[in-house]
């Protein structure tokens, strides 16, 4: 299985956090404007994550924009909306070694570095 990230290379965070990797460290860049992700991708991120939700950004200008802090949301949203618009995928995501890091978390960025180092 290859390690991945899905990231968006104009968010200065994951630029950031980009930058901070270990030059050794072998992964599939996947940015997530210039190649949306697939179904089959947000797929395999669900089973390692457990839930759409949790792959789901509520910081996202849209989540404010289209007033969805307002309505209850169920799995089956929470997907549609991450395959419908790339804003609402919590990033970066990692895949390495079939264990998924979602978000920017400085506890989860610790471990992302811990494991590719």
């Amino acid at each position: 299985m290859t390690n991945k990230i899905y990231y968006l290379a104009s968010c200065d965070t994951c630029r950031k956090i980009i930058k901070s990797l270990p030059e050794k460290a072998d992964l599939e860049y996947h940015d997530i404007r210039q190649n949306p992700i697939t179904e089959t991708e947000l797929e395999e991120m669900y089973q390692l994550a457990g839930s759409y939700e949790a792959l789901f950004s509520r910081k996202a200008q849209l989540y404010k924009s289209m007033d969805l802090k307002s309505k209850s949301l169920t799995e089956a949203d929470f997907k549609k909306y991450i395959l419908e618009h790339y804003t609402f995928l919590s990033r970066p995501v990692f895949i390495i070694e079939g264990k998924i890091y979602i978000g920017n978390s400085p506890k989860n960025v610790a471990e992302v570095l811990k494991v590719l180092s």
